[in-house]
């Protein structure tokens, strides 16, 4: 804003004579003061303007573009972690439902073992050197054992229960077998000696560890 602006914007001041009095004086000088105060506004006012009117200018076309790229990298960054989500919500799920078809059975399989464990005493109790004495009738009933103890077993595998393998002179996995005694074998020491029970898992559990011997070594 010029001088010349300011100069004829300006109120007049009073024509005061050498006769005034000291109330017209005071009068003078509080209208002067009025209008200076009146064009400091003003000039902030523009000056505020002026201020407000550069921080509005527009983006140039490569701030323009430089915020588009960033602000399509956020929503890229976004529908991946979104797809990231899905997928491992869905592995979860399916995971979930495996493990419910083949646990869901966990406890009736254990009652089952039982089961198993009767019929193989009952055909361990009979030596192969006396089977061939069985009268027919007797080898009938012997053969029925047998066949249902194949059924269980091939029942149980069907449903991802199976037996563990044991094998004489087979490392001890503490979490497959079980020890129940410490004798001497041809095996070597720390090793399986003998199986007493079978032992079975269900998926990657293992349902009931398998009672074995461990060797102690060849005795002295």
């Amino acid at each position: 804003m010029s001088d010349e602006t300011v100069k004829d914007d300006a109120p007049e001041t009073p024509d005061l004579g050498p006769d005034a009095s000291k109330a017209d004086l005071k009068a003078a000088a509080d209208e002067i003061l009025k209008a200076a105060k009146a064009e400091s506004s003003e000039i902030e006012a523009d000056a505020d303007t002026e201020v407000e009117i550069e921080e509005a200018e527009p983006l140039t076309a490569e701030q323009q573009i430089l915020a588009l790229e960033i602000e399509k990298q956020e929503m890229r960054d976004q529908m991946l972690r979104a797809l990231a989500e899905m997928e491992n919500l869905r592995k979860r799920a399916e995971r979930e439902k495996s493990d419910a078809r083949i646990y869901a059975i966990e406890k009736f399989a254990r009652d089952l073992l039982s089961v198993s464990d009767n019929l193989a005493r009952a055909l361990e109790a009979l030596p192969e050197e006396e089977r061939e004495a069985l009268t027919e009738g007797g080898k009938g009933l012997l053969g029925g054992i047998e066949m249902t103890q194949k059924e269980l077993h091939t029942v149980l595998t069907r449903h991802g229960v199976t037996a563990i393998e044991v094998e004489p002179g087979a490392a001890f996995d503490p979490n497959l077998h079980q020890a129940v005694a410490n004798i001497p074998s041809e095996h070597p020491n720390g090793t399986i000696a003998s199986l007493f029970q079978a032992g079975w898992r269900i998926g990657d559990r293992t349902l009931r560890a398998a009672m074995v011997a461990v060797s102690a070594g060849q005795a002295n």
